[in-house]
């Protein structure tokens, strides 16, 4: 909202001198926030001249210049820039006549967009200034001539000071309104706002206008299909006004507040209707009265029905839009735009004004669904004072008598049925706790009866009656909030919370950040997806086997085609790769912990809710709201691609691949003390025999908690990404629950260690992992690590077999071991795998 200095001072007393710094500095005191702050970017000297006589000449490029004697200060006076007081200068517009009163910038002046006027030679003369256009001046978008002062009703005294004349030397202070205080989308409640902030005299402009019905004109409303069972319209107001005179231009003062309030000046008629929304916060629209056929009816638009608005458009309108109609048909989109049909233009001379009080719903819905913001819905989708509608159109007509020579006559209509605001009930004690000052009871009475609230005390607190442009007051705990505004917000104290004994962070928060600290101390990046996913990502992903994946879907999506949300981390991990790909980083480890959202098949959820009402949900209520969510458990999942070790003198590079997403997958394992079984997978995704399903041991067995593997190079291909893609993804809840609440640590052997390696002939087709987990089971607890080292299939091992060699490290932790002690173990876990795989020493 921008509020010119001068509109403001009209009802609020502004301290001399007051600055734009102070008048933002007062608003942003009762909770508005400050914008910046707008001007007409002009410097004088800028006076009222008055051409004596001019010269026309014809010059070679088919151009006509006038070489003009401007009087511009009173004869025998020295000029405001100090030079004579009068001027030769050269024009090239050719509307003015000898003796015209125009604006007149002399050497010095600056023009919008930093502009500056200068003597200079032109057409063979030197033009000592400037006559200037509205355009020039920042008043308009008129450039088809010069500014004659005397089409704006004016006659000044030449020399006389052209920017207090025309209101340019007036400021703007911008600031951003709330969607719940729509009553300061207008300087009537800017000016309540600044009072209430300094304490200054606040002079309500409605206070000054005396309301008149009027009667005759068919009006009716007609909703038959109200959104969320509230009528479309609840105030309707007309009023008419005949025998304007269409030729009279609007005054520079109502053209420049307009200007410096982000409006600009189209005609008089339709300038005043948006002088007084912007005065009183209530849109105003007018018919030419002429045009109208019958009376005026408020309903919804009907299936297949067409309006042209003012905008030239022609619009389909929908069932649900609410339009104003006559015996023709719509004739606009009520609180919205009007229509062309019975637009205002320049033969008008029978104006019928509407002021109206529309449904917020209705109108936002409709403003959104045709792509067509406006002044006034912004304003009745915030919400419109249904009070100020009549003094609003009383105020309209008293301009157009004034202005533009117009005769209001009984003609109108008057329907006021909005439903009053109820009284809340503010008990004692309850601001004081909620804000955490001690307000006195008068405080809290003075302050609401400050914003315009009926205050009436009694034995249990205060009853308290909102005023009619304050619908955002709807419980105790918003009067708590206005009291802390008003009183104000640097009365309340800022006091630290102790915090109670016995709390921390729980096992599992703990685990989290155990988790994330060691992967990022292991070189990876920690990145944030969004959890919005197409149905091929769900599907690729979502589970490794073939088929669909059910995932919810959101009613209202940022992005239709993005539309479920997801039932795997991998996606994401992938867009956010492409992204740092197309920026040039080609060597990526990445990670993120979040949840994924996996409904079970045929499900429905979020189908529950809870009652409206003051009392709290029962413990049943809560059950059933739980039960309609699905499972969202907490994943962890990481990415690599490009280089594990980068290339350099000595060191070629090494490619990152799936033994780099494995080894992230055992950092989990350290960081949570569990341990992991990894085995051959499958998943429709990933590269068969570069997949990895990973299992950990439960009270229950062994269960899946995820996997790990190379993205299939298809599917790299086809989201531009090198071939070499690997992924992994576990089920963080999963292995917290696994690894418990205590870890276990064994103490550290001061004994030496025995080594040797153990090389092994299986079938190939048997998994490197089974035999080594056979070989750990047989040696028993002299086992301390164990470890493959080789895998070799070729000469000199019988067909569809291979050799697997692990190396082994024993230690005793009372004593130093024996070779002997340390090849029977070894032996005893080769003895192992030869029962389970048939497994035999190598020779």
């Amino acid at each position: 909202m921008r509020v010119p200095i001068s509109w403001l001072a009209e009802y609020v007393d502004l301290p001399v001198g007051a600055s734009i710094d102070d008048i933002h500095a007062a608003l942003v005191k009762v909770g508005l926030e400050e914008e910046g702050s707008h001007d007409f970017d002009l410097q004088g000297p800028i006076v009222v001249g008055q051409v004596l006589e001019f010269v026309e000449e014809p010059q070679s490029n088919g151009k006509t210049i006038r070489w003009c004697q401007v009087r511009v200060a009173p004869e025998g006076q020295a000029a405001a820039d100090g030079g004579a007081d009068v001027r030769g200068i050269v024009c090239g517009a050719g509307n003015f006549f000898a003796g015209d009163k125009v604006v007149v910038t002399l050497p010095g002046a600056v023009l919008p967009g930093g502009f500056a006027i200068a003597a200079r030679k032109t057409y063979g003369h030197v033009s000592d200034g400037m006559i200037a256009s509205a355009r020039e001046l920042g008043l308009g978008e008129d450039h088809d001539g010069i500014l004659r002062l005397s089409t704006l009703g004016l006659d000044p005294e030449v020399g006389t000071d052209a920017l207090a004349l025309l209101n340019l030397d007036d400021a703007a202070v911008e600031v951003n309104v709330t969607p719940d205080r729509g009553y300061a989308f207008s300087i009537r409640g800017i000016a309540r706002e600044y009072s209430h902030s300094t304490g200054a005299a606040f002079r309500d402009p409605v206070a000054r206008v005396t309301p008149v019905a009027g009667t005759g004109f068919p009006v009716s409303i007609h909703d038959e299909a109200p959104i969320r069972g509230r009528v479309g319209a609840t105030v309707f107001v007309t009023r008419t006004v005949r025998g304007i005179d269409p030729t009279v231009k609007s005054p520079a003062w109502l053209v420049s507040r307009l200007k410096l309030a982000g409006i600009r000046s189209l005609s008089l008629v339709v300038d005043i209707t948006n002088y007084v929304m912007l005065e009183f916060g209530q849109p105003i629209h007018g018919y030419d009265l002429d045009a109208l056929q019958g009376g005026i009816v408020v309903r919804r638009a009907a299936e297949g029905e067409t309006l042209e608005t003012l905008d030239g458009q022609t619009r389909k309108l929908d069932p649900e839009d609410l339009v104003i109609a006559d015996d023709r048909g719509a004739i606009g989109l009520a609180g919205v735009m009007g229509g062309a049909s019975t637009e205002i233009g320049d033969r008008t001379v029978n104006v019928l004004i509407e002021a109206a009080n529309f449904d917020p719903v209705s109108i936002a819905r409709t403003a959104r669904r045709h792509k067509l913001p406006s002044e006034a819905s912004r304003r009745f989708e915030r919400g419109v004072d249904p009070a100020v509608a009549q003094p609003a159109a009383a105020r309209v007509v008293e301009l157009l008598e004034t202005l533009a020579g117009g005769t209001a006559d009984g003609l109108g209509s008057l329907h006021h049925a909005h439903p009053e605001l109820g009284s809340i009930m503010l008990p004692f004690g309850y601001v004081q706790r909620l804000v955490g000052v001690d307000f006195t009871p008068d405080d809290i009475a003075h302050s609401l009866g400050e914003i315009g609230a009926e205050v009436e005390e009694t034995a249990a607190g205060f009853v308290v009656s909102p005023p009619s442009w304050r619908p955002d007051l709807t419980d105790k705990a918003s009067l708590a909030e206005e009291v802390a505004r008003i009183v104000g917000y640097d009365r309340i104290p800022s006091v630290l919370p102790v915090a109670p004994p016995g709390r921390g962070l729980t096992v599992s928060q703990l685990a989290r950040r155990r988790t994330a600290d060691v992967l990022a101390a292991g070189g990876l990046t920690e990145v944030l997806a969004y959890p919005f996913l197409t149905a091929t990502q769900n599907t690729l992903f979502g589970s490794p086997g073939e088929g669909e994946v059910p995932a919810i879907r959101l009613a209202n999506p940022l992005d239709s085609e993005a539309a479920l949300l997801r039932t795997s981390l991998v996606p994401g991990l992938l867009d956010i790769a492409r992204r740092n790909l197309s920026r040039g980083l080609t060597d990526l480890a990445l990670f993120e912990i979040g949840l994924v959202f996996q409904p079970e098949a045929g499900q429905a959820y979020g189908q529950e809710t809870l009652p409206v009402g003051a009392a709290l949900p029962s413990d049943g209520e809560l059950s059933e709201l739980h039960a309609g969510i699905p499972p969202q458990p907490r994943h962890i999942g990481a990415l690599v691609l490009g280089n594990a070790v980068d290339k350099q003198p000595g060191q070629p590079a090494v490619p990152a691949g799936i033994a780099d997403v494995l080894d992230v997958v055992h950092l989990l394992e350290s960081a949570l003390a569990v341990d992991l079984r990894v085995e051959t997978g499958h998943h429709k995704s990933l590269h068969p025999g570069r997949t990895a399903e990973l299992f950990v041991e439960t009270e229950l067995g062994s269960v899946s908690v995820g996997f790990a593997g190379e993205i299939l190079p298809a599917l790299t291909h086809e989201l531009d990404l090198p071939r070499v893609v690997a992924v992994a993804e576990l089920d963080l809840d999963a292995l917290i629950a696994a690894a418990g609440s205590t870890i276990e640590v064994a103490p550290i052997s001061g004994y030496p260690a025995a080594t040797q390696d153990l090389s092994l002939v299986v079938g190939a087709e048997v998994p490197a992992g089974d035999v080594e987990r056979a070989v750990a089971e047989g040696a028993g607890e002299l086992l301390e690590n164990i470890r493959l080292v080789d895998d070799y299939r070729g000469f000199g091992l019988p067909d569809a077999s291979k050799s697997l060699t692990f190396a082994l490290r024993f230690r005793a932790a009372d004593r130093t071991l024996t070779a002997a002690e340390a090849s029977e173990a070894k032996l005893a876990g080769a003895a192992r795998a030869a029962e389970l795989f048939s497994a035999a020493l190598r020779e």
